[in-house]
């Protein structure tokens, strides 16, 4: 048994230790993270059908603490980046509560002991190995260039929840999935919400109360750009079919995987992301992308200084 003890600063006022049994812990962690986590049950009707069986929790509706980030720090400024992804690519054209529903999942996990403690390390989790927590990280949603305006109203829903805004309606859900697919982890957590086209769930128990919130967010030590994925030929062709990325729009609706359990895909295939918003250089990523191509479809042509170059650009961002 392990307890989870209040901590300076982000904690809760009236959390208290709470103990829980480690193996049921890792069971739940092991579910709903790696491989297992993109397992289904049923896909379209069929899942949606198996999710509507699926009752709602009767527990009380716990509402989350207001988070916030101090607006003129370099924190708020990766932070926004970072939330503001999740919220575009996860929700853009999701109804105004569900995107605030997304975003306040992301704040929710970084106060959990199962997540990072950080907003980008949140939504960036699994990038360096071989499953995504968020698919738009590695499932080449980023090559596509961003609807302006969606992307500046997942902003200013993002720039909400990092000034204190709580969407109430989910209280601390750490997970969702789409509800045209049925994961297999749906049952072991507990159903809060169904918000436009995602359902919201918390842990069981009492690891999703209020009282196990108690990580501590440590702040954004990392640029979001040093967390993506290297570019990658895998990408270039298959996403894109070409190497001229300067083009491609983003208009609604966007994309989903036919998979999508909150964002939960194997990234073996090599997608990355590259392009963190919409006003970033359609240049610098068309200049990467050819000097990739040139170097896997003419080895001996490419320049010494290539991969160099390449990791310079890229971690370039605003």
């Amino acid at each position: 048994m392990f307890g989870l003890a209040p901590t300076r600063g982000d904690a809760h006022p009236e959390a208290v230790s709470v103990v829980i049994p480690p193996r049921a812990a890792a069971a739940l962690v092991e579910a709903t993270t790696g491989a297992k986590a993109a397992e289904v049950r049923a896909t379209g009707k069929d899942a949606q059908m198996i999710n509507a069986q699926l009752p709602f929790t009767a527990a009380p509706l716990q509402v989350a603490r207001a988070f916030t980030v101090d607006e003129a720090s370099l924190d708020h400024r990766r932070a926004l980046l970072c939330l503001t992804q999740a919220v575009y690519y996860e929700a853009g054209y999701e109804p105004v509560e569900g995107r605030r529903a997304v975003a306040q999942v992301v704040l929710n996990r970084t106060r959990h002991p199962a997540f990072p403690k950080s907003v980008c390390g949140v939504v960036y989790q699994g990038s360096t190995g071989s499953v995504c927590q968020f698919s738009f990280v590695c499932d080449g949603a980023l090559y596509r260039r961003p609807s302006q305006s969606a992307w500046n109203e997942a902003e200013t829903v993002a720039e909400a929840a990092l000034d204190g805004y709580v969407e109430k309606s989910v209280g601390e859900a750490t997970h969702y999935h789409a509800d045209y697919v049925a994961p297999r982890w749906a049952p072991m957590l507990a159903k809060v919400a169904k918000l436009g086209a995602h359902i919201f769930y918390r842990w069981p128990g009492a690891w999703g109360t209020s009282a196990a919130f108690t990580g501590r967010y440590v702040g954004e030590p990392y640029d979001p750009a040093a967390l993506r994925p290297a570019l990658s030929a895998a990408v270039i062709a298959g996403v894109t079919g070409s190497v001229d990325l300067s083009g491609v729009p983003a208009g609604p609706p966007i994309a989903r995987a036919p998979n999508d359990v909150g964002g939960l895909l194997d990234t073996s295939k090599g997608w990355t992301l590259n392009i963190p918003g919409p006003s970033d250089s359609d240049r610098a990523t068309k200049a990467i992308a050819d000097a990739q191509a040139k170097s896997v479809l003419h080895p001996a042509s490419a320049p010494a200084s290539t991969a160099a170059a390449v990791a310079v650009t890229v971690v370039a961002s605003r």
